[in-house]
């Protein structure tokens, strides 16, 4: 290829590369802005809506473990081409969707495609690039990985406004359909000789059943309860498959997930990085769309407009992030921006109903700042302690547990929102009665502005509300002041239920810093 195309190529095949990751980062998140609007057509409660968004992680996170054996077996091109194509197919019915189950259906095809494509992208420039340059490439891949999931949003907020939410869907079959052409004149072929190794079935069905099961507990626990026989049987099985998946792994001649790499302190160190990377990217992206809509009342252009500066910032920053990962140590590059994002979520865990749009928009910029530090060095200081036949398996490995971090920490997060919102909204009520002087002025001061608009000269006594007069005239009006005191109230709850989500993201990326000094061996002391 170097030899038709000249110097070049690797720039070439880097782009066609990248179409397939923009395509399929972007669809991971474009859709979080259209959620409300999906609950809406097929009333879908947050259980079902959760679904759409973690059923994508999942089967993204299960087949991110396949890229090395089909790079393997088939090759770059086909491998690529055939799931661009898979991808195109799903996008279709999830914009053709008649009803919840295919619309569910074709989130999961959709992460499928995704899981083979995104490693794919790094094994083709970890091949074209020489050692000194890796990090400025993933700085260059980099844009497309975190660039989509700040810019999606706003695209498929501006579509759901002006359009409809199954736009969303159609929006990358052009960038996967130019994904197909190019890859047939820049994607080698299959270039191993001999007969394909065997597939690892039996390893590959514990780990989707690990997975199934596992985020169907975390789906369903808020529906039937945490100690429910459902729940818990799904919890029981998750582990004995998850325990199951990794015995077998061990044992098997020709494993999916080789274990062997995270004997390597530096790759050990940059997965754990790596689940707390997934989870904060994909979690933070999920929580702030769902926070401005549901508590600020923003429409969905507006919740997508306060993640576009992020995303403008990171054309200027991930480049720079990748010319310093060739300079400075890997893991010193990832400690600093583990601490940036901790530091805008732990700003983000201050959030109210009133935070003004670029107070967000700032605080949300400066934890990409942090996320553009992390991606070109946990990628390059992965990979740059692996010999080059177990690239395609480090690739995979490394994808697949920051995708797992991304698949459990979004549903973590919702769980938390969820269950903490509760817990607020319980402790509020108990204190909304006749000894509480805020709710009697509040509800006065409702009442009040009622008559105002009603005209009427003459008020009645709400009962129980302190032998003061209200100001009510009809009992209507008492039910009024009281569903706005709810509406209130229930704003309140979700607004710390959400402070306490950012807040728990804030902790989980401090407590990532310590694993990132595993990386300091070098590579050839690992080996």
């Amino acid at each position: 290829m170097f030899a038709r195309w000249g110097p070049n190529y690797r720039w070439y095949v880097t782009v066609t590369a990248m179409m397939g990751t923009i395509s399929t980062v972007l669809s991971s998140t474009i859709v979080n802005v259209a959620l409300p609007d999906m609950m809406g057509a097929f009333g879908m409660g947050q259980d079902k809506a959760q679904l759409i968004s973690t059923g994508f992680l999942a089967a993204m996170t299960g087949t991110m473990l396949l890229n090395a054996w089909l790079l393997d077996s088939f090759g770059q091109r086909a491998t690529f081409s055939v799931t661009l194509l898979l991808f195109i197919a799903a996008s279709i019915m999830g914009g053709l969707a008649p009803a919840e189950p295919v619309l569910v259906l074709a989130r999961v095809l959709q992460g499928a495609a995704a899981g083979i494509l995104q490693p794919l992208a790094m094994v083709v420039i970890f091949q074209v690039f020489p050692p000194a340059q890796r990090g400025s490439a993933m700085g260059i891949y980099g844009i497309g990985v975190v660039l989509a999931p700040a810019l999606g949003p706003t695209i498929g907020g501006l579509m759901v406004d002006n359009l409809s939410w199954r736009y969303v869907f159609f929006l990358v079959v052009p960038f996967c359909a130019a994904g197909v052409v190019l890859a047939t004149l820049f994607m080698p072929g299959r270039t191993a000789t001999g007969p394909r190794r065997p597939f690892d079935w039996i390893g590959f069905g514990l780990m989707l059943a690990f997975l199934f099961t596992l985020l169907t507990a975390l789906s369903n626990g808020q529906r039937y309860g945490w100690l429910s026989h459902f729940v818990l049987t799904d919890l029981t099985l998750a582990a004995l498959t998850g325990v199951g998946f990794l015995w077998w792994e061990v044992r098997t001649e020709a494993p999916m997930l080789n274990l062997a790499l995270f004997r390597i302190p530096s790759f050990a160190g940059a997965s754990l990085v790596a689940v707390v990377f997934g989870a904060g990217i994909y979690g933070s992206t999920y929580l702030v769309p769902l926070f401005v809509q549901t508590i600020q009342g923003y429409t969905p252009t507006r919740s997508g407009l306060v993640l576009m500066p992020a995303g403008l910032l990171l054309t200027l920053v991930f480049p720079i992030a990748g010319r310093l990962t060739d300079r400075l140590p890997a893991h010193a590059m990832i400690a600093v921006g583990l601490a940036v994002f901790a530091y805008s979520a732990w700003l983000m865990a201050s959030l109210d109903t009133n935070t003004p749009f670029w107070t967000l928009a700032i605080w949300i910029m400066l934890g990409r700042v942090g996320l553009a530090l992390i991606m070109p060095s946990l990628n390059a200081g992965a990979l740059r302690a692996l010999p080059t036949p177990l690239l395609g398996q480090g690739s995979g490995a490394v994808n697949f547990v920051r995708q797992l971090g991304g698949a459990l920490g979004t549903n973590l997060l919702a769980v938390v929102v969820e269950r903490r919102t509760q817990l607020y909204a319980n402790t509020f009520a108990i204190s909304q009665d006749t000894s509480n002087p805020a709710t009697v002025d509040l509800l006065r001061q409702v009442l009040g502005y009622t008559l105002a608009e009603g005209g009427l000269a003459e008020g009645g006594i709400a009962p129980g509300f302190g032998p003061e007069s209200i100001g009510m005239a009809e009992g209507p009006r008492l039910a009024y002041a009281l569903d706005y005191l709810g509406r209130m109230l229930a704003a309140q709850a979700g607004m710390m239920g959400y402070r306490d989500g950012f807040l728990l993201t804030a902790l989980g990326f401090m407590l990532a810093i310590p694993p990132t000094f595993l990386m300091r061996r070098r590579a050839a002391a690992a080996a």
